[in-house]
């Protein structure tokens, strides 16, 4: 596990950044009670081993944001994090305070549909959304006739959710593309980082000359690439990162 100098060399380049850009996959949201999908209880894992997957301890919608969340959420107000990427559908960043137009979900987002027209996104409830009428809204699933249209555009309003097959989001991928090169650290958290085109986005930002800290439980595809691997849940060691450095500015 991790040691209060893992802490201190983390929130000191975290604190010296020009540009912070966050990653987040999975393992960040273990600790509200989802699970994983490659740790050793995760959803894949169990499923490739012929086990059935663990099921959340509540319904999604019910499920809160934890303390790694909320780490972000400091950094971000410290003015310290630029932009999050995240490859996790579970609306918790939002939920937690992280503002939407410097977030990119890049898989989705499970409370949220888009026009597939205008790009425009809105909650279930304010476009009138029922699941029991209108189902899933899955784009690749017929057209329901009676489902809602876009207000701006009329278009077809479909999940955000990027299921398999799907393409990926357009503008997500290009703003996560620009914040990946400009960014001088990247802070990978909970992701084991098998997943492309999202996983690209680190090497983009290794390659493009950024310090990369990877915050995982269990061993990730980039942790050779990485300048800085710490074993740990995020939900522990962010804080603790954030309270040294508000302690390094006077905070």
């Amino acid at each position: 596990m991790f040691s209060i100098q893992d802490v201190e060399l983390v929130a000191e380049i975290i604190a010296n950044s020009k540009y912070l850009v966050g990653y987040t996959g999975a393992g960040v949201s273990t600790e509200s009670g989802l699970p994983d999908y490659r740790g050793p209880e995760g959803v894949w894992t169990l499923r490739d081993k012929g086990l059935k997957p663990k099921l959340p301890r509540q319904p999604i919608s019910e499920i809160e944001p934890n303390a790694g969340h909320f780490a972000f959420v400091d950094l971000y107000e410290l003015g310290i994090l630029k932009y999050l990427i995240s490859q996790n559908v579970d609306n918790l960043h939002l939920k937690s305070g992280i503002p939407s137009d410097v977030l990119a979900e890049l898989h989705g987002n499970h409370a949220l549909i888009k026009c597939l027209n205008c790009d425009a996104r809105f909650s279930k409830q304010e476009i009138g959304w029922d699941e029991l009428i209108h189902g899933k809204g899955y784009r690749t699933e017929r057209p329901r006739s009676n489902q809602p249209k876009c207000p701006h555009c009329n278009g077809r309003i479909v999940s955000s959710v990027v299921n398999f097959n799907d393409p990926m989001p357009e503008k997500e991928m290009r703003d996560s593309d620009t914040h990946s090169r400009k960014c001088d650290v990247m802070l990978v958290v909970g992701s084991s980082l098998s997943v492309s085109p999202a996983a690209d986005f680190p090497v983009i930002a290794k390659r493009s000359g950024a310090t990369l800290i990877i915050v995982n439980m269990g061993a990730t595809q980039l942790d050779g690439l990485a300048d800085v691997r710490i074993e740990a849940k995020s939900g522990v060691f962010l804080p603790k990162v954030v309270a040294q450095i508000k302690e390094l500015e006077g905070s």
